[in-house]
């Protein structure tokens, strides 16, 4: 949910001026929109203040309900809907069922995982992306500050930027 869409761009070559960049931008009270990078650096969550992702909270929730529903497919298939005595043994002997159990935890964690996590990235197929900068998926890290957020001080965060190590400075704006 964007307030507004003219941002600053900080250009980097470096993933360690980058991280030095970040915690220098953010101390000196600018609010940072995002930081794109072309491939993973170690620490940038940190530095940009992230918290820990819920996404292990939901996959064990999901994975729960997998457990829960299996069981009772099973128990209400061997018990009531067909029971069928199958070498001798009970109706709804568990053992048995530990498999199919297994499976459904598995499945149903997974595709509740792939769910939630579309769901809170705001991924969706009619979305058109925003893409500050084309090089930031080949070798050029993009630190991306909303004006909006940070009262419009255009030409501090531009001071901010260049002293602490951007190669390049620009102005963004989308429709």
């Amino acid at each position: 949910m964007e307030r507004d869409k003219n941002f600053v761009l900080g250009v980097f070559d470096d993933e360690d001026v980058l991280l030095n960049a970040v915690k220098e931008v953010r101390s000196s009270g600018v609010k940072i929109h995002e930081v794109y990078s072309p491939f993973p650096v170690h620490g940038l969550d940190e530095v940009l203040g992230y918290r820990r992702s819920r996404l292990p909270i939901a996959a064990f929730l999901f994975g729960m309900l997998g457990t829960t529903l299996a069981l009772l497919m099973q128990f209400y298939m061997m018990k009531w809907d067909w029971p069928m005595i199958i070498g001798g043994k009970d109706f709804g002997n568990f053992p048995t069922m530990v498999p199919v159990g297994f499976e459904l935890t598995v499945l149903l964690a997974a595709l509740g995982m792939v769910a939630v996590f579309m769901v809170s990235s705001d991924l969706k197929p009619y979305k058109i992306p925003r893409i500050f900068d084309l090089r930031s998926t080949d070798d050029k890290h993009i630190m991306a500050i909303d004006l909006a957020y940070n009262d419009g001080a255009e030409d501090k965060i531009k001071e901010v930027l260049k002293s602490s190590g951007a190669s390049e400075v620009n102005n963004k704006s989308f429709e």
